[in-house]
Formats: C-alpha cells, sequence, structure tokens
C-alpha cells in the first residue's frame, strides 16, 4: 500500500496510517464540504436570512450534522468493506446501474453548464467589459477540464484546500463586518418554524452541501490511500472538522441575510444572481473594496464546486464503467476495491477523461441556447432523487452482511441517515412539484 501510495501522490505515511487522529492527514473532508457548497447554496441561506433573520439558525446546524453522518456512512463502507460505494449499489440490484448511470449522463450535462456560468459571473463583474458572460463561461469550464486532466488528486486536493482558505476568510470577514446580534443569533439555535418557513427550513436541513458529491467522499478517501479500517479514526475526525467549516459558511451567509438583508428588507434574486445583488448591496453599504472581496469569494466558492464535480464524479464514472464491464448489468462477482482507486490509475484512464469531456464540453451548447424545456424536466426529476437514494442506499449497505458487523450501523447512525432519508423524500416530492411541467 506504501508503493501504491507513493505512485499516485496520495497518502503516505511509510506504509502504517497514524496512531491517531491529526489534523495534518485532513484533505478529503474539505475537498467534499467545498465542493458540495455552491453559489446557489449560499443564496438560499442568505434569502433564509434576509426573510427570518436569525430563527433558522438551528436549522443550518442539524443541516450540518446530518451531511456529517451522510459522508461519514460513505466513507466508513469504503474502509470497512474495502469496496466501492458503486459496488455497493450494484450488490443492492441492476437498477441501481441503471439509476446511476441515466443520473450522471443528464445531470452532468445541464450541471456542467449551471457550474460554467456560475463561475463566469463574479468573473464577468470583477472584469467589466472584457468578455461576454458565455466566453467567461466557457474559459472557466476548459480551465477545470486542464486542471483536472493533468493533476493528480494530491495537487487537487492543495489546491480546493487553498480555494477553500479564501472562501473561509471572505465569509468569516463578511459575518464580522455586518456586526451579528449574538444575543439573537444564540436565540436562533431554539427550533421554531415560523410561519411559511417550512421549506426554506427542510432546503436550509437538507440542501446545503447535498449533492452527489457527499457519494464522492469515499472515493476521494481512497484516493487520498486510505483504504482500510486503521484510518477510519482519521476519516472521521476529517469529516467532522470538514462540515464544521461548511458550518461555519452557512452561518457566516446566514448572519448577512439577517443584518445586512432582513432589516432592510432587500429582496435577491433567486439562483447565483442572487449573489451579484449581494455585490451591489455590499458596494453600497461598505465600499467597493468590500464589494470585490466578496466576487473573490464568490468564485472561490463557484470553482470549488466545478472543479470537485469534474474530478470526483468523474472518478466515480470511471469505477461505475470499469464494474460495468467487469460484471456486466446482470451477473458477476467481482469487486471494484478502494486500493484501486489510490492506485491512482483511474484518474488517467479513459471514462475518467471521456466524462470530463462530457461536463465539459456538451453543456456548453446550454450557456449559447435557453434550455431545453424537456431536458430541464428530466434533470430536475432524477436529481431529485438522488439524495433519498443515497441515504437510503447507505442504510441498506451498512445494516447488511456486506459490512463486517463491527462497523455496521449503530442507532444512532441508523436513526440520523434514516430522518435524512425521509427529509430528502420530501424535498424531491417538493422540488418535483415546483418543476415546469
Amino acid at each position: 500500500m506504501a508503493d501504491t501510495a507513493r505512485q499516485s501522490g496520495t497518502e503516505d505515511t511509510g506504509g502504517a496510517p497514524p496512531r491517531r487522529a491529526s489534523w495534518r492527514h485532513i484533505g478529503p473532508g474539505i475537498v467534499v464540504a467545498a465542493t458540495g457548497v455552491g453559489a446557489g447554496d449560499l443564496v438560499a441561506t442568505l434569502i433564509a436570512g434576509s426573510k427570518f433573520g436569525y430563527t433558522l439558525l438551528w436549522a443550518a446546524v442539524a443541516g450540518c450534522l446530518v451531511k456529517i453522518s451522510l459522508a461519514e456512512a460513505a466513507g466508513r463502507w469504503h474502509l470497512a468493506t474495502g469496496r466501492t460505494l458503486f459496488d455497493g449499489w450494484r450488490s443492492l440490484g441492476a437498477w441501481t446501474t441503471v439509476y446511476f448511470a441515466g443520473y450522471v449522463a443528464v445531470w452532468g450535462f445541464v450541471y456542467g453548464a449551471a457550474a460554467m456560468s456560475s463561475s463566469a459571473l463574479p468573473l464577468q463583474a470583477l472584469f467589466p467589459g472584457v468578455m461576454d458572460l458565455k466566453w467567461w463561461a466557457v474559459l472557466c469550464g476548459v480551465a477545470g477540464l486542464v486542471f483536472v486532466w493533468f493533476n493528480r488528486y494530491a495537487v487537487f486536493e492543495k489546491v480546493m484546500t487553498l480555494l477553500v482558505g479564501v472562501m473561509f476568510v471572505v465569509t468569516v470577514y463578511l459575518a464580522v463586518r455586518v456586526t451579528p446580534n449574538l444575543g439573537k443569533a444564540l436565540a436562533g439555535l431554539a427550533p421554531v418554524l415560523p410561519d411559511g418557513s417550512l421549506i426554506y427550513t427542510l432546503g436550509l436541513i437538507g440542501g446545503v452541501g447535498g449533492t452527489i458529491t457527499l457519494a464522492a467522499y469515499g472515493y476521494w478517501v481512497n484516493a487520498k490511500g486510505w483504504t482500510d479500517t486503521s484510518w477510519m479514526k482519521v476519516m472521521r475526525l476529517d469529516n467532522r472538522v470538514a462540515y464544521i467549516t461548511t458550518g461555519i459558511f452557512v452561518v457566516a451567509m446566514l448572519f448577512v441575510g439577517a443584518e445586512l438583508l432582513h432589516s432592510s428588507g432587500v429582496a435577491l434574486a433567486k439562483g447565483d444572481k442572487g449573489l451579484l445583488d449581494l455585490g451591489g448591496v455590499l458596494e453600497d453599504q461598505y465600499g467597493t473594496v468590500t464589494a470585490k472581496l466578496f466576487l473573490i469569494g464568490f468564485f472561490a466558492t463557484s470553482i470549488t464546486s466545478l472543479i470537485g464535480v469534474w474530478h470526483g464524479v468523474s472518478l466515480m464514472f470511471a469505477d461505475f464503467v470499469t464494474h460495468f464491464r467487469e460484471r456486466g448489468v446482470t451477473g458477476g462477482t467481482g469487486a471494484t476495491t478502494g486500493e484501486e482507486v489510490a492506485a491512482g490509475t483511474r484518474e488517467k484512464s479513459l471514462p475518467f477523461r471521456a466524462y470530463l469531456l462530457w461536463l465539459t464540453f456538451p453543456p456548453m451548447s446550454l450557456l449559447f441556447l435557453d434550455q431545453p424545456f424537456g431536458l430541464v424536466i428530466v434533470y430536475g426529476v432524477i436529481g431529485a432523487f438522488f439524495m433519498p437514494f443515497l441515504a437510503l442506499t447507505l442504510v441498506w449497505l451498512l445494516n447488511s452482511s456486506r459490512t463486517p458487523s463491527e462497523w455496521r450501523n449503530g442507532a444512532l447512525s441508523n436513526g440520523v441517515l434514516g430522518a435524512a432519508g425521509v427529509l430528502f423524500l420530501v424535498l424531491c416530492v417538493q422540488q418535483v412539484r415546483e418543476l415546469p411541467w
């Protein structure tokens, strides 16, 4: 394993994991947290703060606990079984293969355009008049492709960590700058539901940081060089630190929404453009420097989601293709192991690079044309079902004989994952209802 780690540029501790969890080993959790929190998530948090002040702070904290449990479960599966998550899904039946194939095809096509556009918005605002938004988006997509194509996990993790540092500094600075009311913030930790807040509450708990990248966490754990249960304590520390960091992002944006927007009655546009609205408000209130700093943080938030998906979902797709070739849709008993991912060859494989190309070039057509109506419907339906699919299949896998008895779910894990599954089903129904049928 030490040789494998050295070849792939992943974790190298002389062949033996540390005796205790150490801060210096943290990495995959930061990657999954940064990828999962996009510009749209921050807008949703800002809007919740602008409408309800600090009242829903408890929901943001609860959401972080849900994500900790989901990511921990995905990482625990990889380390406890030595198998990848897709291999576990495949053991539940061929339906999982069909679902995953449809999901990554449609979701990747539409998400690619969304991620490129989100990354382009702050660049156009920082450099007005240089290029049209569409061409900034194309540049971001190609830059993400080139970066992931030529770098393995070790470099990818370092760049993601640097960008998270930028996000952290900017969000904390903004939260301090608006001078939050700490008394009201503490009161917001009490679970209450103001009138008309149910959907916002569910969105805060289930939406922020909740994407397919939670499923990619186990792959990044393996890519780091962690492939067996001796790394379990390290993985759990890594995961908790990551989502505490996410919690700080979310709480900081809620503070900004509560103080800057709630009191003044300013309304933000939905989606990524809402952050541009916030940039204008910040410039009016605190000057150009603060507004520019915010746009830099906005770009860091968006580009981490882009390159994180470019790497993590491509890694999952490469595993899917390899597994499909070896076993087929309906037969075979071979397993795909974490050590295969740790070897680093997946990041240079044809399926990995093919999915990178799929995420980058076909979606560019959506940048120049209105999104086809039917595609939006299919994307919304398939995407809405992924988080309940992840939560409930993890409950299934981690309570079965597929997982060694020592590492199966306890009552607390089952309770949190089961509640998460129900929550995501409710959000799924709501999202499908809101689609432009």
